[in-house]
């Protein structure tokens, strides 16, 4: 039975896609789009590219974060819920992290994880040995490492597309696999390797086939083919 087949007592929760690192909404609307279709009320951070101008060179990444809270409370409000899942691709995923902890982040304290059922994370580097990215990605593996809290259900899912290798075609996945994890001879989906995209506790998958980014031509972890993999976990 296809995962969408809901039950008479059976009702989605409303579900909130986080964009990725510089990325707008309008590149999620195709996914938010097929999401509804399926029966899931769903809602997309409304960040347009120059929103993240502020956060460029790892500074504190609080300006997201207020949308991303703006919308929660949009969606909880609309469906008179208790609790939404969160979808965040690429760095969206470790922003969610921060948003559903209890530590003081700057002069704010998110404390979501009450608020989220399940954190569905897409290609999410959560680990990084770039200097500007280790200033955040620190903060939230040292305060919540791993799948942190236990009334959240964290689903990572990892692209198994291209190997990094020094030669023509692969060299960016090389580079951005040593960048992320130190090494560069490993498989990924072209941006994050898996080694980067799961986290110790969590339902860790891998999918053959995904590219990246929602813009990359072909096949995205977004893609409704592959949604049919890791969207039963919205359940």
């Amino acid at each position: 039975m296809p995962f969408w087949n809901f039950g008479i007592f059976e009702m989605p929760l409303p579900t909130v896609i986080v964009p990725g690192y510089l990325e707008s909404a309008i590149a999620y609307y195709p996914l938010a789009t097929y999401l509804q279709k399926l029966g899931f009320p769903t809602f997309t951070v409304p960040l347009r590219r120059r929103d993240w101008i502020p956060t460029i060179g790892g500074k504190p990444i609080t300006p997201i974060l207020r949308q991303l809270d703006l919308t929660v409370k949009q969606a909880l409000q609309e469906y008179n819920a208790t609790q939404i899942n969160l979808i965040g691709h690429s760095a969206g995923g470790w922003i969610s992290r921060i948003y559903l902890g209890e530590q003081p982040y700057g002069v704010n304290i998110w404390n979501a994880h009450p608020l989220v059922a399940t954190l569905v994370t897409l290609g999410t580097p959560h680990i990084s040995q770039e200097r500007w990215t280790r200033r955040n990605l620190d903060f939230v593996n040292h305060n919540y490492p791993g799948a942190f809290y236990q009334n959240v259900r964290y689903v990572c899912v990892a692209g198994q597309t291209v190997f990094g290798e020094r030669r023509r075609g692969s060299w960016l996945a090389y580079s951005s696999y040593q960048l992320t994890c130190g090494k560069g001879n490993t498989w990924g989906d072209g941006i994050t390797p898996i080694a980067s995209a799961h986290l110790a506790g969590a339902e860790n998958l891998i999918i053959e086939g995904v590219r990246h980014s929602p813009r990359s031509p072909g096949i995205w972890y977004g893609s409704p083919e592959k949604l049919q993999i890791w969207g039963q976990y919205l359940l």
